[in-house]
């Protein structure tokens, strides 16, 4: 019965494998044919509002420039199009926003922002708001709706959603062409040309970027309009603009530009919807062929293994008595006679089998009779050899077990005081720093330590979980940094390296002075500087140093008081980390750690009313010392 147990465990386990092949390969196809679902309920919608909310800005632009009859029938107007245009998009997007999670915030992030035009109105019409104002909030309104644009181009299949992407960048391109018309709809102030300044570059480096990704169906037409001569007519417009100039029909020819743009988006967006439904049925056929092809070979797996295991269950009883004759009768007898110096002769195991892996085994156990009686000679100096080996070992963690120990005998007299709680807190501290000891001698092996994240971890907590993992954690200060994320499957060799870093200078510095660590976005990743205040490294010291984190050599058991330096080059090359040692104005040493970009990406994006609500904490925000465990 156990053999046919452990034959159904795996075949139980291909059932659910293929019914978990079957519902995933399914769900992506009912994933792709949902994509033209998304189109028609949200973005198609939302390009319509985007529209609308575009001229309505530049209206209300105009009307704050020339207050005329015209210009308010005008935007009394277009307001009633935008209206009606969100009125439809909410009734649509409530179909779809439920899809999932991501969508479903961005859909309330959209309505949130919506909620912001009714204010901004009755600014307008009391006279009570300044035009770069008004064009601002209405900034703040579309890209709530690009935000949800790009949000739904996340598709399965690689090549729709990088057109997807880059068709949005495009849309946003010509959304930037809009603000850029609104700014400059007459003579502009100096805010307004620096602002105009950006959206120029912005919009041209935009556009120059996405062309290039574009696949030739969909670039074909991009590549006329910007070729167009309104498109290089508009171009010089826009220096006259940043110049302080004011050209003239610079309306009618953005307009013209913003209507072919727009239309050239939403054939471009339409196309794609449309090719997401033959990979859809493609994906289809392949679960179904997938799925079928996987249940015969599950019914035919299931029949044979019952029948192998019936047959091989007969032949295992007969192995099964012989190995008990073999443990229990014949090994005790000639353990008995080597004991007492007589001559031993081992009778061969016979055991009758069809098959020749249980008949191998049979023969095995008769091998295994003429090395228990080799072995029986070797005894004692193999249990001097392994006592010798308990015993490295032993001496290995006996310090560490040793203060454990201490701690916890303090402990028992102290359960009731309140100072148990920090007995508790350094016994896990130290255990922490085992750890750590631990995954170094697995690093300087060549193997990768167990610890891994599967998500981005903000880079503070990365530096407040090394500096927990360091001794004096005490003197530790690590300061604000910006809120940059590290990528998961590096954060535990980061955390490590700057482990030995810190304890590297604690070590190397007065117990009283401070070892600060700081951090800051560059160029080319994200910079972390560990400082000490110690007595520094001589120039010829610090450039070997360097060259040894620069280019990791072979680990040489006779440099064994240098452990930390191989273990932070070797966790450097892994992931293409510089480290860098140089002078500190206090006279200690500096660390810099550049984490390339690649291991880097920004923090999630917020609300622009949450963003504004933190920026006062962000101008109180003082030092932070570390003062607890991982």
């Amino acid at each position: 019965m156990k053999i046919i147990g452990l034959l159904l465990i795996p075949l139980a386990s291909m059932v659910v494998l293929w019914g978990v092949i079957t519902a995933v390969t399914a769900s992506e196809s009912l994933e792709l044919r949902q994509y033209k679902t998304l189109w028609t309920n949200l973005r198609l919608p939302a390009y319509q509002l985007t529209t609308e909310l575009q001229r309505e800005r530049l209206a209300s632009a105009r009307l704050l420039r020339v207050k005329s009859n015209t210009n308010e029938s005008e935007l009394v107007a277009q307001r009633s199009r935008t209206d009606a245009a969100r009125e439809r998009f909410k009734q649509l997007s409530a179909a779809s926003m439920h899809t999932s999670e991501r969508i479903h915030a961005q859909v309330d992030a959209v309505l949130a922002q919506l909620g912001r035009l009714e204010p901004i109105r009755g600014e307008i019409d009391a006279g009570l708001a300044a035009r770069l104002h008004v064009i601002e909030t209405y900034n703040g309104v579309t890209d709530s709706l690009f935000g949800l644009h790009r949000n739904v181009a996340f598709i399965d299949d690689i090549p729709i959603y990088e057109q997807s992407r880059v068709v949005v960048d495009v849309s946003y391109a010509r959304e930037l062409l809009t603000r850029e018309q609104a700014l400059a709809a007459g003579p502009t102030t100096a805010p307004e040309r620096r602002l105009f300044t950006q959206i120029v570059g912005n919009r041209r480096f935009l556009l120059d970027q996405a062309l290039g990704e574009l696949d030739p169906g969909l670039r074909d037409t991009q590549v006329s309009l910007i070729t167009s001569p309104a498109y290089q007519r508009m171009r010089i417009m826009e220096d006259q603009i940043i110049a302080g100039g004011a050209p003239v029909g610079w309306l009618s020819t953005t307009e013209a530009l913003n209507k072919s743009f727009s239309e050239a988006q939403l054939q471009a967006s339409s196309l794609l919807s449309g090719r997401a439904e033959p990979v859809a049925d493609a994906v289809l056929q392949r679960a179904f062929l997938l799925a079928g092809t996987c249940f015969v070979l599950v019914i035919v797996s299931i029949g044979f293994s019952l029948r192998m295991g019936n047959r091989l269950s007969h032949e295992l009883t007969g192995l099964r008595l012989a190995a008990l004759e073999v443990s229990r009768e014949r090994l005790p007898q000639v353990v008995e006679k080597l004991r007492r110096g007589e001559k031993v002769e081992v009778p061969e195991l016979s055991i009758t089998s069809t098959t020749t892996e249980i008949g191998d085994v049979g023969q095995a156990f008769s091998t295994v009779q003429q090395t228990a009686v080799e072995a029986a000679v070797g005894q004692a100096q193999l249990r001097d050899g392994v006592g010798h080996v308990f015993r490295n070992l032993a001496r290995r963690s006996q310090t560490l077990l040793h203060r454990q120990r201490i701690q916890l005998e303090d402990m028992q007299h102290r359960a009731t005081e309140p100072e148990a709680l920090d007995d508790l807190f350094r016994l896990d501290h130290l255990t922490t720093r085992m750890r750590r000891h631990a995954e170094g001698l697995i690093i300087l092996s060549g193997a990768t330590p167990g610890r891994g994240w599967s998500k981005p971890v903000p880079l503070l907590d990365v530096v407040r979980g090394a500096a927990a993992e360091v001794e004096d954690y005490q003197r530790v200060i690590v300061e604000p940094m910006p809120g940059q994320r590290l990528a998961g499957p590096v954060v535990g060799d980061v955390i490590h390296l700057i482990a030995e870093l810190i304890e590297n200078a604690t070590v190397y510095s007065p117990p009283h002075t401070p070892v600060q660590v700081r951090g800051e976005v560059a160029a080319r990743g994200f910079a972390l500087e560990v400082e000490d205040r110690g007595l520094g490294i001589s120039p010829e010291v610090m450039a070997e140093l360097n060259a040894r984190l620069a280019s990791p050599p072979e680990f040489d058991l006779a440099d064994s008081d240098q452990l930390g330096l191989f273990v932070v080059s070797r966790l450097a090359a892994r992931h293409d980390i510089r480290v860098t040692l140089r002078g500190s104005p206090y006279g200690g040493t500096t660390a810099i750690v550049l984490i390339p970009a690649e291991h880097v990406s920004d923090p999630p994006a917020e609300p622009e009313e949450r963003a504004t609500d933190k920026e006062p904490a962000k101008e109180g925000a003082r030092t932070i010392r570390v003062v607890q465990g991982e």
